[in-house]
């Protein structure tokens, strides 16, 4: 009983962790993404701003599911069974 709590615990501190720091990733997107916007529309006529954020945007997206346990390719449980599968195994 006393295992399975911290391990518990553990789990929720590791989630807690990636969820902050998604937060942290969105926070700094909202703020440098409108700058480099800025910065494009008063240097160029060429929308180059559009790049960084899509690109970032896309990597935002991908810590978003992350952290929330999202994700369509493998669904909700692929990693809990993998582990398992992978802790039954002799040779592993």
């Amino acid at each position: 009983m006393e295992i399975t709590n911290e391990l518990k615990y553990k789990r929720a501190k590791e989630k807690v962790k990636e969820i902050k720091c998604f937060y942290s990733n969105l926070l700094a997107y909202c703020i440098v993404i409108p700058f480099l916007a800025w910065l494009n529309y008063n240097t160029t006529s060429f929308p180059w701003a559009i790049f960084p954020a899509i690109g970032w945007g896309l990597g935002l997206l991908g810590h978003w599911s992350n952290a929330y346990g999202y994700n369509p390719l493998f669904g909700k449980d692929w990693e809990r069974r993998k582990l398992e599968e992978f802790m039954k195994r002799d040779d592993f």
